[in-house]
Formats: structure tokens, C-alpha cells, sequence
């Protein structure tokens, strides 16, 4: 609009509405919607967002914007902002921390250091070097070695001298001293032998052909490649990139977790010329902003990383590739909005006219729906590649074990029998146990009182490397481990119960004394790059055993593994949760997954208590069809997606009964005005019905759609000391 005088800003503070300010004459041809501005609200200069252009406004006072920044949100970005903050009933501000990254919302600057060069050639440097002495000779000694120049910082660090002589040889004009850009991006350039396109087998040829067609013709589909695992969907996925790349369009590849993004990077690099960018929220925030900065000035065109790159201010995007797109990670749970990454990249998908692959061996309820009903193009990739069959699977019944060991037993004897003949034999295995720590609970013997989180309704789990009790919903630690029970004051009374990663450890190592092990679980990796080594570690061979939670369940590829042990693999399905019985599924398959996947056979041994269940019979099948008729039907029966959608809104406070006054409000407000073929749930305490001294209560809502259960809710007043949290088709109703 070239005669707009006015801008709808959305201020970076707490305000869920835009404001009217004036457009100066000088910026009317530089500012459009998405444009980052600075203006002035109640005299305090503030940054915004412009979110339209127009002619005339309402407000009786406007202030003038005071000038603009360079960095702007994409016209698809802002887009599918807009969608997201409709759908997921979302304040437009708190959308806008997604698409900017706090580095670029602040304002951060590029990184500038003083960079010495030398002004004279090489052989009047070295002449001028032998006539000087001390400082000075030093410094004209580490220039003579690098003869392109070298930063001021490392000239002083390697010559071993202050700054002073070095601005003295700057003012007799023998080195120059000038400020250069420091690049502080995360790129994925080191050397790898490069490899080619492998040969594909029919199925992979057919999936690719639909793919191809699609982004030949720069449309949007969404593609669902179910795959089972190491069937060769990466390099479906690969050959797609290539295809994209070719055209001159950018690619996003979204993992779930950040353990699988240099692995994926690996097989990126090794395959394209093109630098890979990684993005993901353990960056700095100066690497965050350069990586940022460089995708949107399109000099990077490939982007990887977990569910926040999905945001990422690509040119020309043709692509997004969503692997194990079935994973809860893909979901933020904790803040507004709760989007679903996997469903807002098909949205990315239709703003941007680009392709979007689904990948999955175990795929989500409601993508697999989606693809039988027309809606998805389904591809399935039946066999494994490279001649590598699916591992045999047995089911172990843990009853008949505790009763041969008259009592509670880690490990079944077969399995134990299998994890001896693979160390001794130099192949690998992989234990799950889906629980950090080394006992899930303690408890007095003598009043039942079981230790629990002062903050959290939570039992504390021990850890006995650290000789602690700890809480993991709010890390509060309790140490040294109480000897007296505050119940009945009795002494040295706590029986500990359950297990953990730590204490399957600590088992192995004292049945077998040799073996080697890896844990990976979050205790394990809190630090930056500790995944990435661990794994490289494993995968080097320097490990027997890697024993983990379902972070080494996803994706993972290691050729020497030949045995799973899934330990508990139950346990999940007594959470009273209608998608209980599809996370267990997913969690079996993709672990089993991990074994047999080279030439060597491989083995998973399942160990249950309930061997019966149909979950765990489809699971030791690796049989997803049959699972998915058997569950679909239950879906069917009691009405739940993807039958229909969810709401689930969820009421915290510190006040107890201020939470469940608010939320009786609010649930009145919705009995109300709701569609009459709309259901609502009663209010109830959430499955943690307190964390981090905070009360929480959930009130379901099933209908139809979403929107007009959002259309009720966004205009709402909202309760000061009630936090309200609206989470649009959530993946848990019980937590």
C-alpha cells in the first residue's frame, strides 16, 4: 500500500492486540507487513512487529514509529503466524518469540573483532622483522606466519605481548588493525567423504516418484512415507533434498530430538556441497543470530535441527522433511502456544506451495487416517534395505521369572543368556528401560509413607552415584538420604522400590564384571555436545552395551547392534490416557528397530507382565496395520481423535481453590455458549496435580473442530492469579 500512513503494531510486551502508529514519509516505501519497527509506547521505546498497512485509524492519538529494522518476517512466515495464533488460541506476541528468535528480537549485533594484517610484502616484512627487537620482533615473527592475517586477540595470545606495540607498528604503517564480522554460526562444514545416490528398491522408486512429481511441480502435498525401521526412508529423503536443491529452492529436515541432529547432519554433508545450518535451542544466543541471519539473507538453503527450525526465515522453501513424525517431542506442552510441529509444517507446507514428507515406521494415529482417507499421499516401504531382515522378536513373561527367582528380577534368563553370547562374540546390544535413576521410589516399612517432592505431587527417585532423592518435575534434591521417616518416626526404615537406568548399570556390571557400558538418559546428557559424543563413542565400538530411555529409541543407527533388550515394555499402558496404547506401540517398535540393522541377524527380547495384551502382541509382530485397525476402532467407540478434536485447557495457581473457582467459571462460560453436539468434561486435578508449588486442573472439550471452543476462550478475561494454558489437540489427557 504506497499511501498507507498507519501501521498495526504488535508491541513486544504482554498485549494481545495491535496498535495504530503513524508511518513517517521517509519510511513509507521501506516498511511493509512483518517489518520490525521501533516506537514509542507511554514514553518507553519498545519494539514490534507490523502486522498490516492502512489508510485511516480509529485511535484518537497515534505516536510516529521511529525507525525500522532489517530483519523481517517472510510474508509466509507471518502467514502461518497468523494461522497458528488462530488455531492454537494464542496471543499474537507470544507467537512472535517463535518466529523471532530472542537474539534477533533484542536487537543482538553482529560479532566484531580487530583483524592485523600485514602491509608490506613478505620479503620486507621478514627485513623489517630482523632489524626490530622484543615486542615488536615477536609480533612481525606470528605475522610472517600467517601471511593472510590473523585476529588481534590470537596475535597477542601467540606472540606472548600487550596491544601497545602493536598499534605502535599500525602508526608507522607496517600493519593495518581493522574491525571485521566474526561469524558465529553453526555450520555443519566439516570434511566428509562424500557418498552417492544408492540404488533404490522398487518401493523406494515409487515413494520418490510421488515425491518428485510434487516438488517438480512446485505444489503442496503432504506425503506420509510409512517405512518400517532402517526400510531406507532417509534415503528417500535425500534424494527428495537433492531434487529441491537442484531447483534452486531450500529444504528444512526436522528431527525430534537434538541427539539425532548431528547424525542426520553427517548423512547431509556427506551427500550435498551445500552447508547444512543447524538450529536448535542449546545454541548461544550470538550463534543462534548468525545462523539465523544467514538463512535469511539465503546464503544457506538446507536447515536442520529439532522442532524450533521449523520457523526458520528460509527463501524459496520447496521442502520440509518431518522424520519420526509420530514423536511427542514434536509437541510443546509447557508454553503457549502448544503447537504441533508436525502439523504446523503442512501448514508451512500450503503457505509456501512446498512438499512436505511425513516419515515414520510407527506413524501417529491421525496421520495414517489422514493418508487412507485421501488426504496424505501414501507411500510404504515394506522391506528393509540393503538385505537386512527385521529382528525376531520374543516375548518373555516376567511372572514365570519372578517366580523361578522368588521375587523381582531386572533381567529375564534368556536375556541374560543373550547379552553373554553377544559380548562374548564382539557384537552390540541396546537395554531400554524408559525410567532414569536407580529406585522410583522409597518407602517406610514400618507406615507406608512414601518420600515424596515437598513442591511436586511426585514420589523423589534415587540416585545413588550422587547418594540423593530427587525430583523429576522440579529437580529439587533432597540429600543426604533421610535415615528417620518423618511419618512414624522410625529409623533406617525406607524400602526403595522400582528401577532405573542407573541401577540396570550398576546390575550388569556385577553380573558381568568385563562389559562395557554407555548410559544415555538425561542425567547422563545435561551438557552441550554430550548426545553426539556418547553416541560416537557407541558407535566406534567402545561400548558393549548402551542402555538408555526413549532417547535411544528414535532413529538411531548402529550397525553392530544385533540384540534389544526392552525391559518393563508395560508399564505405560496402566496411565489412563486413550493414547496410552499407541505410545507404547510406537516406543517397542522403533526400540526393536534398532537391532539387525547391517547383515547381522538381528534379536529383540520383550519383556512384559502382560504378554496377552494386545498392544504388546501387535508390538512383538511389528505389526502396524493391525494395531492401527484394532485401535482405530477404539477410537471410533468412544469418540476420540481422530474421530474429533480435542481442547484441553488447563488452570494453574498457587491457591488451590482460586484455580478451581476459575476453572468452574470458565467451564460455565463454555456450557454456555458451546455448540449443543460439543462435550465437556468435568473439572479434575491433572495427572500431576501440583508442580513447583503450583495446583493444576484440566477441563476436556471434544467436538468437531477446534475454532469455536477458541473463538470462546481468546476473548476471556483472564483471573490474575490463574495461569490458563489452552492446549489445541493435545497428545496427553491425563498429565
Amino acid at each position: 500500500m504506497e499511501n498507507a500512513l498507519y501501521a498495526a503494531v504488535y508491541v513486544d510486551v504482554a498485549l494481545d492486540k495491535p496498535l495504530d502508529y503513524a508511518v513517517p514519509a521517509h519510511l513509507i516505501d521501506q516498511i511493509r507487513p512483518g517489518t520490525r519497527v521501533k516506537v514509542l509506547l507511554q514514553k518507553r521505546s519498545c519494539t514490534g512487529t507490523v502486522i498490516h498497512l492502512k489508510n485511516q485509524t480509529d485511535s484518537k492519538k497515534t505516536e510516529t514509529i521511529q525507525d525500522l529494522f532489517p530483519d523481517a518476517i517472510p510474508p509466509d512466515l507471518l502467514q502461518l503466524g497468523n494461522w497458528l495464533s488462530k488455531y492454537y488460541c494464542a496471543p499474537f506476541f507470544k507467537v512472535i518469540k517463535l518466529l523471532l528468535p530472542p537474539p534477533i528480537r533484542k536487537g543482538m549485533e553482529e560479532k566484531r573483532q580487530l583483524f592485523v594484517q600485514s602491509l608490506l610484502s613478505r620479503p620486507q616484512l621478514a627485513e623489517v622483522c630482523a632489524k626490530q627487537r622484543g615486542a615488536q620482533a615477536k609480533i612481525l615473527e606470528v605475522l610472517l606466519r600467517h601471511p593472510q592475517g590473523i585476529l588481534l586477540s590470537e596475535l597477542l595470545e601467540k606472540a606472548e605481548v600487550s596491544r601497545s606495540p602493536v598499534t605502535t607498528l599500525a602508526e608507522a604503517k607496517i600493519v593495518s588493525m581493522e574491525p571485521i564480522a566474526i561469524d558465529r554460526s553453526i555450520l555443519a562444514d566439516h570434511e566428509f567423504f562424500q557418498t552417492k545416490h544408492k540404488t533404490l528398491n522398487p518401493e523406494q522408486e515409487e515413494a520418490l516418484g510421488k515425491i518428485l512429481k510434487t516438488i517438480n511441480s512446485s505444489t503442496f502435498e503432504t506425503h506420509l512415507l510409512y517405512g518400517v525401521t532402517g526400510s531406507g526412508k532417509t534415503e528417500v529423503y535425500l534424494q527428495a533434498i537433492d531434487r529441491t536443491l537442484e531447483l534452486g529452492k531450500s529444504a528444512l529436515f526436522l528431527v525430534p530430538e537434538i541427539a539425532l541432529t548431528s547424525q542426520t547432519v553427517e548423512r547431509l554433508r556427506s551427500r550435498f556441497q551445500e552447508k547444512v545450518a543447524i538450529l536448535h535451542h542449546r545454541l548461544s544466543d550470538g550463534e543462534r543470530r548468525d545462523t539465523w541471519q544467514k538463512i535469511r539473507e539465503g546464503t544457506l538453503s538446507l536447515v536442520v535441527g529439532p522442532r524450533s527450525a521449523l520457523f526458520s526465515p528460509v527463501k524459496n522453501l520447496g521442502l520440509i522433511v518431518v522424520d519420526e513424525e509420530h514423536d511427542s517431542a514434536y509437541k510443546q506442552t509447557d508454553d503457549t502456544p502448544c503447537y504441533h510441529a508436525r502439523d504446523v509444517a503442512v501448514m508451512r507446507g500450503k503457505f509456501s506451495n512446498a512438499a512436505v514428507i511425513l516419515g515414520s515406521a510407527t506413524p501417529s494415529i491421525e496421520s495414517y487416517a489422514n493418508a487412507l482417507a485421501g488426504k496424505y499421499i501414501l507411500s510404504e516401504l515394506t522391506l528393509r534395505a540393503d538385505h537386512a531382515h527385521l529382528p525376531t522378536v520374543r516375548l518373555i513373561d516376567m511372572r514365570r521369572e519372578y517366580d523361578k527367582a522368588k521375587g523381582f528380577t531386572l533381567f529375564s534368563d534368556a536375556l541374560l543368556e543373550a547379552l553373554k553370547k553377544r559380548i562374548e562374540i564382539g557384537e552390540q546390544s541396546l537395554v531400554f528401560l524408559n525410567r532414569r535413576g536407580f529406585h522410583t521410589s522409597a518407602a517406610c516399612s514400618i507406615c507406608a509413607h512414601i518420600l515424596n517432592c515437598p513442591h511436586c505431587s511426585l514420589s523423589l527417585t534415587f540416585h545413588k552415584g550422587k547418594n540423593i532423592l530427587s525430583c523429576h518435575l522440579c529437580n529439587y534434591e533432597l540429600f543426604p538420604v533421610p535415615s528417620t521417616c518423618p511419618g512414624c518416626q522410625a529409623v533406617d526404615c525406607f524400602k526403595f522400590k522400582g528401577a532405573g537406568t542407573e541401577q540396570v548399570e550398576r546390575a550388569l556390571h556385577a553380573i558381568f564384571p568385563q562389559v562395557r557400558t554407555i548410559r544415555l538418559d538425561a542425567d547422563t546428557t545435561r551438557h552441550k555436545g554430550s548426545h553426539d559424543k556418547l553416541f560416537k563413542q557407541f558407535r566406534a565400538g567402545k561400548a558393549d552395551v548402551l542402555i538408555g530411555t526413549q532417547m535411544i529409541a528414535k532413529g538411531l543407527h548402529f550397525p553392530s547392534v544385533t540384540l534389544v533388550g526392552v525391559l518393563n515394555a508395560d508399564a505405560a499402558l496402566q496411565i489412563p490416557d486413550f493414547r496410552a496404547a499407541e505410545h507404547v506401540f510406537q516406543l517397542i517398535t522403533q526400540v526393536s528397530g534398532r537391532s539387525g540393522r547391517s547383515s547381522l541377524k538381528g534379536e529383540v527380547l520383550l519383556q512384559t507382565q502382560l504378554p496377552e495384551h494386545p498392544t504388546i502382541q501387535h508390538a512383538s509382530r511389528l505389526d502396524y496395520p493391525a494395531f492401527f485397525r484394532e485401535e482405530i476402532e477404539t477410537r471410533k467407540m468412544f469418540h476420540f481423535p481422530p474421530e474429533c478434536h480435542l481442547v484441553k485447557i488447563t488452570f494453574t495457581s498457587k491457591n488451590s481453590e482460586a484455580a478451581l473457582k476459575y476453572a468452574q467459571e470458565v467451564r460455565t462460560l463454555l456450557i454456555t455458549n458451546l455448540p449443543p453436539n460439543y462435550e465437556l468434561h468435568p473439572v479434575i486435578p491433572c495427572g500431576y496435580a501440583k508442580i513447583k508449588d503450583h495446583y493444576r486442573f484440566q477441563c476436556l472439550i471434544k467436538g468437531s473442530t477446534a475454532r469455536p471452543i477458541t473463538d470462546i476462550l481468546k476473548p476471556l478475561k483472564r483471573n490474575p492469579h490463574v495461569q490458563l494454558l489452552v492446549d489445541v489437540d493435545p497428545l496427553s489427557t491425563f498429565f
